[in-house]
C-alpha cells in the first residue's frame, strides 16, 4: 500500500473514540509494525492522532486539515481530470491567482509553461508553475506554513495588490446551501480577498465537497463564475449553483467536460 493511502487508512481507523492497536493497523494496511510505528510518529507530528501505548487514538477536532501528503495522494485521478478542465479556462496572457491546496496544486502543474502571469499562494504551486520556462511566477513575501507551504497571512496583502483575470480556488467544503467554507479563519480571509481581486473565479471541487460544510464561511455560489466538479454531484445541488449564474462543468471520465 502506498504511503499516502496507508496514512489515510490509519487516520480513518482512529476516527472513532476507541484506541486502535499497532497490530490492528498493521493487519489493516499490510505494513509491518515498524512501519506503522513510524507512520504514527509522523501523523502525530501533524496533529491528526495521538500515540498511545501500543497504538493510537483520534486527536484532531472536527474541521482540522489533514497533512498535505495525505490529501495529495487521495483521489489523484479525479484531481488530475478536474485540474485539466480548470486549466483550460485560463487563456494565454492572463493574470492568474492560484490558491493553496492539493487540487489547485494539480492545476498549477497543468499550467506550467503557459504564457501567463501567476500569483501562487503556496510554494508547492509556485514550484510546479516554475518547473518549465514560459510562465511568470510570483509569490507573496512572508511566512510559509509547515507542510502545506501556504503563504496565507502574506498572501492576503499580495492578493489585494493584484487585479487578476481569473482565480483558481479550492475549498474544504462548497455547499450550495451553507456556502463556501474552510477549516481555518486565516484561510477564509485569504479566500475572501481572492474573490474580490479576480474577474472570474473558478472553484475546483469534487462532488464530495458539495454536500458538507466546514467551520468558516468565505462566500457563496454567487461569488464564483465557474464550478468544475465530478459527474456524481447531486443534480439538485448543481441546479442551485446554476441558479446563481454559475457555469457548471462536469468532468467526464474521458476528460471532456459537460458544460451547463
Amino acid at each position: 500500500m502506498k504511503r499516502s493511502l496507508r496514512h489515510k487508512s490509519i487516520i480513518h481507523a482512529v476516527s472513532g473514540r476507541q484506541e486502535v492497536s499497532v497490530v490492528d493497523l498493521a493487519r489493516l494496511t499490510g505494513a509491518s509494525a515498524v512501519t506503522i510505528r513510524r507512520d504514527l510518529v509522523e501523523l502525530e507530528a501533524h496533529g491528526v492522532l495521538s500515540r498511545t501505548h501500543g497504538g493510537a487514538r483520534q486527536a484532531f477536532k472536527r474541521g482540522s486539515p489533514l497533512p498535505f501528503s495525505v490529501r495529495l495522494g487521495s483521489d489523484q485521478g479525479s484531481k488530475a481530470m478536474l485540474a485539466e478542465v480548470a486549466a483550460d479556462l485560463v487563456q494565454d496572457g492572463e493574470a492568474v491567482i492560484i490558491d493553496n491546496g492539493t487540487t489547485c496544486f494539480e492545476v498549477a502543474r497543468q499550467l506550467a509553461g503557459r504564457p501567463i502571469t501567476a500569483l501562487a499562494l503556496s510554494l508547492h504551486a509556485a514550484a510546479a508553475l516554475a518547473s518549465q520556462p514560459g510562465t511568470y511566477v510570483t509569490v507573496p513575501g512572508g511566512t510559509v506554513e509547515t507542510d502545506s507551504l501556504a503563504m496565507t497571512a502574506a498572501g492576503i496583502d499580495a492578493v489585494r495588490d493584484v487585479r487578476a483575470d481569473v482565480a483558481i480556488v479550492g475549498a474544504c467544503s462548497a455547499s450550495a446551501t451553507h456556502g463556501l467554507t474552510s477549516t481555518t479563519y486565516e484561510d477564509v480571509q485569504l479566500k475572501r480577498a481572492i474573490l474580490r481581486s479576480a474577474s472570474r473565479v473558478v472553484l475546483v471541487a469534487d462532488a464530495s465537497k458539495l454536500s458538507r460544510s466546514s467551520a468558516f464561511r468565505f462566500g457563496g455560489p454567487e461569488d464564483i463564475t465557474h464550478l468544475v466538479t465530478t459527474p456524481d454531484a447531486p443534480d439538485e445541488l448543481l441546479q442551485m449553483f446554476r441558479g446563481e449564474g454559475v457555469s457548471v462543468l462536469l468532468v467526464q471520465p474521458d476528460r471532456r467536460p459537460d458544460a451547463s
